[in-house]
């Protein structure tokens, strides 16, 4: 892989498509009436429009005459082609560019706007900027040029290849990813296991041991729904299941079904009621009363619903719980999407939905590529069409890629969740068939958030410390982003997490008193779990049981949809 394509495989491995619960609450009548009320406060903003207009004025002298000192920002890769800093022409152009972003940004600023406003407002000039960048386009991109003459326009070629494949083959959207070298299967979800119980909505994956004794209290991973449950075994050395497995823990895991317009109907409470018969089978298999659960990003969602479910019926079944980059307490500021979502527009992505049946996956994809367009488009249009260079073959990005579609009710439901707050209002508002109140959840909890997370920030995920009944909670904070904060296994030389063993009453205060810990938050982890799963026991001589044989190998069928 060149440094390039490392680089933008590294860039949008955190970009990754996760559900927020304001999901699908911004459509694009708004953002264009965004760029409408950004051209009527023009002609009503002198102040602004003359302080921008003086700013541009004497900075482009400065550009001009060479005096100038603006460069890019240290994580601003787009310039890092030396002609960028040694060239007069191109610098001048850079700087010029950078200097317009700025003060454009600063304008927006300046013009009188309500908060909800602004956010769609700096959201398209962000969008405006990013995109007539120089380095987008070949005139003005040094680096492209050069490669067109050093492989003879061969680089020109290839780069109307790539763009005709997007074109017919990948809906207009450039590739971030060379699919051609993973297969489900063979190199990626290859840990064995076997399909234990099914039913229309999730196939239960249960993985064969590989120690000679297990750990009593059985461990169930619940993915989210909008993506396929594969994360979790990428590949032998990021594979959280097989870390797992060495430690000897009972290990099980849903694959969700990808849902087409005919399960339009699927919402939270059928989802819920699909956790209660899986667990009714690991319960069966294993011999144990208990199951220790953790859910991941939106698949947190589900399972603390689950959690306050089972709570209010008096039911103990779950042993404990582990909160995987999560947020159950969500804000207005917490994203992006959050801070220009409207009821208006929830309302309009709610009907959107219903009249198609499902979210598709695809359309999902787009939205969170222009939440990041440097790093989830234009990156790839530059690589892939004005360089003539392939997408890298990442596995990361294969996943992300293989994006799967929501049902309209489970849609609805999380728009639902992000307007009625149901976790943080106990007592208050019904969900899935109950009145949510995690307050009555006492089982022992581990979260763990990402610390560079923009996608469920670790702020907000620290919020979830506040909301249940718990008295034995332990949080910890993984050193990268939304995706590889997950994946970071114990020998990564770049892993690390923080930790503070006390609760404090906000996230800032907990920071002040957590240490820096080397290595992977996996090990802290099995040392938790380990705590709370029993005694070790023989390890079962086959999948299943009597009453629930294996139907077929992992990694199950619906993986395949």
């Amino acid at each position: 892989m060149s440094k390039t394509a490392d680089y933008i495989g590294e860039a949008a491995a955190d970009s990754t498509n996760a559900l927020n619960p304001l999901l699908g609450g911004l459509n694009r009548q708004e953002l264009l009436g965004s760029v409408a009320m950004m051209l009527r406060r023009t002609s009503v903003s002198p102040v602004a429009n003359a302080k921008f207009a003086s700013k541009m004025a004497k900075e482009s002298y400065d550009i001009v005459m060479g005096k100038s000192e603006r460069a890019p920002g240290r994580k601003d890769k787009r310039f890092k082609d030396p002609a960028w800093a040694n060239n007069p022409f191109y610098k001048r152009g850079m700087q010029t560019y950078l200097a317009m972003q700025e003060h454009l940004d600063d304008w927006v600023g300046d013009l009188k706007l309500g908060d909800m406003e602004h956010a769609r407002a700096a959201f398209v000039m962000n969008m405006i900027t990013d995109a007539i960048s120089p380095t987008n386009a070949f005139i003005t991109n040094p680096a492209a040029k050069k490669r067109a003459i050093d492989s003879g326009g061969q680089s020109l070629i290839k780069g109307l290849q790539n763009a005709y494949e997007d074109m017919t083959k990948n809906g207009g959207m450039p590739s971030r990813v060379d699919k051609s070298p993973f297969a489900i299967g063979e190199n990626v979800a290859i840990t064995p296991g076997k399909v234990v119980w099914k039913n229309e909505m999730m196939e239960l994956i249960q993985y064969t041991p590989v120690t000679d004794e297990v750990r009593e209290i059985p461990f169930l991973n619940i993915p989210p729904q909008i993506n396929k449950y594969y994360a979790s075994d990428l590949d032998p050395i990021t594979s959280i299941v097989q870390f797992l497995l060495k430690q000897g823990f009972q290990t099980f895991i849903i694959s969700w079904r990808n849902p087409t317009k005919d399960h339009a109907d699927w919402g939270m409470s059928e989802y819920v009621d699909s956790l209660i018969q899986c667990t009714e089978v690991i319960k069966e298999i294993t011999g144990s009363d208990k199951v220790n659960v953790s859910g991941a990003c939106s698949g947190g969602i589900t399972t603390a619903t689950f959690a306050s479910l089972l709570a209010a019926a008096g039911d103990d079944r779950i042993n404990s719980l582990t909160f995987q980059v999560c947020v159950l307490d969500p804000e207005t500021d917490d994203s992006e999407l959050s801070a220009m979502a409207s009821e208006r527009s929830l309302e309009i992505a709610r009907r959107y939905s219903r009249r198609k049946g499902i979210l598709k996956g695809d359309d999902l994809a787009r939205m969170f590529a222009w939440m990041r367009p440097n790093d989830l488009i234009w990156n790839y249009v530059v690589n892939n069409y004005l360089m003539g260079e392939d997408p890298p073959p990442y596995n990361v990005l294969f996943w992300n890629d293989d994006s799967t579609n929501l049902p309209a009710q489970l849609h609805s439901d999380y728009l639902d969740f992000g307007l009625t707050k149901p976790f943080t209002n106990p007592g208050e508002v019904e969900i899935a068939g109950h009145v949510a109140d995690l307050t009555k959840v006492d089982v022992d909890l581990f979260i763990v958030a990402g610390v560079t997370d923009h996608i469920t920030p670790w702020k907000a995920a620290y919020r979830t410390t506040g909301l249940f009944g718990s008295k034995n909670i332990e949080f910890t904070l993984s050193n990268s982003g939304h995706i590889q904060s997950l994946l970071n296994p114990p020998g990564n030389p770049k892993a690390k997490y923080f930790r503070n063993p006390s609760i404090e009453p906000t996230a800032d205060e907990w920071a002040a008193g957590a240490e820096e810990v080397a290595g992977s938050w996996w090990t802290r982890w099995a040392e938790w779990l380990h705590e709370r799963s029993g005694d070790m026991k023989t390890a079962p001589a086959q999948d299943g049981s009597e009453q629930f044989p294996p139907l077929y190998d992992a990694p199950g069928k619906y993986v395949f949809d």
